[in-house]
């Protein structure tokens, strides 16, 4: 008997992922238990570049969630209401829910897990992180064995596009956002892909998976790719470094972690300094295992419907395998695999970002004068930052550009250093200040 789907949503991603499942020829078999039996849209009149039977598309979404025929809910609609409401009441009608929403997951992850797990159904989410990029369930399975130390990804394809264009070319961040909004790679409002809000939803639903606890999302510190120029990318590449937006969820000691998004000098022998272009990559770091880098296409109908089917094929294969008494009813489940459920005991702690330890970037315009860069080292050095180079690259309007790269510190010395160098009657700004992969 086929799996019946009720899926949620046919703009791109719902789209993809109706094309993949209706075109079986040359996958997986089990492809072929799985039925699209309805799905839910806003308007029937939209165009679109599926064709479905007459009668399986309705606006009536609730009447999808509640049908005692559906097995599994496929979200892709986005956005955090009514996504969440409609998971939940699928959950408590005792259906599995594939989903796509990195956001609803992000906020909601507990709620939904906790529900999901008391109804004996599943929450996938692998289409979550990364695009067509397997990297949740490797986390929850593969390496789950691991003792992991770091999760370190360039996780929107947007910012990575922008940050490798003026890279290669030298462009303004402006011109450069233009032009991939006309490509259709950054949205009309690309707040949530320039400002870091999509990866810090990501790297919270990453830290939770691998530090087993949940991560509330408004705990991620968060900053965005607008105040990096090209003469940082310029200086950065001079000094062996490219500019990149990294989402980084860290061991900090044993009960801590630090979990941020910012922009971030990564050394050009890293493995992540050639990921170009709207490519994603997520790097591991566990032990006994050491790195492992997941590498691909981080959005896009193909890929995201890719991750989107693998999760309802895993679906169908785990229930499909089980016996009649580890049922409750139909596809309830008495018993949830832990390895693929989704569920948080506790929540992780979160380092205090003043004790934070890093390497900085910053580039100071400071008026011509004798002795300046030894008045920045006392400020620096009496708050106990070390400075690895200092370089002055020349002039800006009339001002010595000066630029610093440090030793490992903490973020609290750092800033105390930089809140006396600000009342210092020869520093004119500070208009760059980065942080460094370390």
């Amino acid at each position: 008997m086929a799996f019946k789907l009720g899926i949620l949503g046919l703009g791109t991603v719902g789209c993809g992922t109706v094309q993949l499942l209706l075109d079986s020829d040359g996958r997986h078999p089990l492809l072929e238990e799985i039925e699209i039996y309805r799905v839910g849209v806003r308007s029937l009149d939209k165009p679109r570049e599926v064709t479905l039977p007459r009668g399986i598309i309705t606006t009536d979404l609730d009447s999808i969630v509640n049908d005692p025929k559906i097995d599994i809910i496929v979200e892709v609609m986005g956005g955090l209401e009514p996504a969440r409401e409609l998971m939940l009441k699928a959950i408590r009608n005792g259906k599995h829910v594939v989903t796509a929403n990195k956001a609803a997951i992000s906020r909601f992850g507990e709620e939904l897990y906790t529900a999901a797990n008391q109804a004996g159904v599943y929450v996938m989410l692998e289409a979550s992180v990364g695009g067509g990029i397997p990297v949740i369930q490797p986390l929850k399975q593969s390496l789950s064995v691991n003792r992991i130390q770091a999760v370190t990804g360039i996780i929107n394809g947007t910012t990575n596009y922008i940050l490798t264009r003026m890279q290669n070319e030298g462009s303004s961040f402006d011109s450069v956002l233009a032009d991939a909004q006309k490509l259709g790679y950054a949205e009309a409002d690309p707040t949530a892909d320039v400002e870091g809000l999509d990866a810090a939803d990501k790297i919270a639903i990453l830290a939770s998976i691998a530090f087993d606890g949940g991560i509330k999302r408004e705990d991620v510190y968060c900053e965005g790719i607008r105040q990096v120029s090209k003469t940082d990318i310029s200086y950065a590449q001079n000094l062996g470094f490219v500019i990149k937006l990294l989402a980084i969820a860290k061991k900090v000691d044993r009960l801590s972690l630090s979990v941020r998004v910012h922009p971030t000098l990564v050394p050009l022998g890293h493995p992540l300094a050639s990921i170009n272009g709207v490519n994603n990559a997520i790097l591991v770091e566990g032990e006994p295992i050491g790195q492992v880098m997941f590498f691909g296409p981080g959005a896009g109908a193909g890929a995201t419907a890719s991750a989107v089917s693998s999760d309802i094929l895993n679906l169908v294969s785990h229930l499909i395998s089980l016996p009649e008494s580890k049922l409750d009813s139909k596809y309830k489940i008495s018993h949830l695999d832990p390895l693929l459920a989704s569920f948080h005991q506790q929540y992780c702690q979160l380092a205090p970002s003043e004790e934070l330890v890093t390497r900085f970037y910053a580039r100071f315009l400071t008026k011509d004068q004798p002795g300046v860069i030894g008045k920045l080292g006392t400020c620096f050095g009496k708050c106990g930052v070390s400075l690895e180079s200092v370089v002055q690259t020349g002039f800006q309007e009339k001002l010595a550009e000066i630029v610093v790269v440090t030793h490992d510190v903490t973020e609290g010395n750092f800033h105390k250093a930089l809140d006396e160098i600000r009342n210092l009657e020869a520093v004119d700004s500070i208009p760059s200040l980065l942080r460094v992969l370390n």
